[in-house]
């Protein structure tokens, strides 16, 4: 697996796919391990470029705390690496964080950006801080976090929707596996850094055809947070899709319709 050695840290990435170039940004935890079979949708059409963020995966965990100046800079460095001066960006979740940072920051570098089921920050606009349901009971954190991935989720409605229990099946099963110390430390800088992500008064710097995608029964990202993104960048196209947190996963009409924007 290639690694690429940036800002003092071995960075973990995979290259995969022809087309026109594309950068994935994961979500919070999430790693190139767990994310394959999306990364992989993305493959289809797209020259893809996925790294496992500093803290996760087979990537270094440095010294905290980390900020997500650091995890754009880390992007960026790997855009280096690999050669690439502009690409698109897609980012998910906590990566639609870090792709909106590195847009702001670097807009001459990013050709077309998908931001999905993703929040500005600050204040008023900031994604539910899932790191406060660790310090919960383990059954009352569970069952609020299950609402959070979509508000309607209940054993009622997962039981009428057998596509969706799977999905949340999938996800427990995941989330109750064993976690070395470090591992588990990384994760939590990753969260302190989301917790203090502040974009929204630089979203107009953003300079690129955007596409802003939310979910209308996200509860960790409400889509009035999309819409404030979109309502920051010049020209964003929003659009809402049937679904939670992971609406993609929900709505068929989602991937096709983030392929395409990306495919421009």
């Amino acid at each position: 697996m290639p690694t690429a050695s940036v800002n003092g840290i071995d960075l973990h990435y995979e290259r995969g796919g022809e087309g026109p170039r594309l950068l994935f940004c994961n979500g919070s935890g999430a790693t190139l391990a767990s994310s394959a079979p999306v990364i992989a949708r993305f493959r289809e059409r797209f020259d893809v470029v996925a790294h496992d963020q500093r803290g996760l995966g087979r990537t270094a965990i440095p010294p905290a705390p980390y900020s997500m100046s650091d995890y754009a800079a880390d992007a960026a460095a790997l855009l280096d690496h690999v050669g690439w001066d502009r690409c698109a960006v897609v980012g998910i979740s906590f990566g639609g964080m870090v792709a909106q940072e590195l847009a702001v920051t670097w807009p001459e570098r990013i050709t077309r950006l998908a931001l999905v089921c993703t929040s500005p920050g600050g204040p008023d606009r900031a994604s539910y801080p899932i790191d406060e349901l660790a310090a919960l009971p383990v059954a009352e954190s569970a069952a609020i976090a299950l609402r959070l991935l979509d508000t309607r989720f209940t054993d009622a409605w997962l039981a009428d929707h057998p596509h969706d229990r799977a999905m949340v099946e999938a996800r427990a099963d995941r989330s109750v596996a064993p976690k070395a110390a470090m591992a588990r430390q990384g994760e939590l800088e990753q969260l302190a850094a989301r917790r203090h992500h502040d974009v929204w008064d630089r979203l107009p710097r953003v300079t690129c055809p955007t596409l802003v995608a939310a979910g209308r029964y996200d509860g960790i990202a409400p889509p009035a947070n999309s819409e404030a993104i979109a309502s920051q960048i010049p020209g964003a196209e929003l659009r809402l899709y049937e679904g939670g947190h992971l609406f993609f996963l929900q709505d068929r009409q989602a991937f096709p319709d983030i392929l395409g924007f990306l495919a421009g």
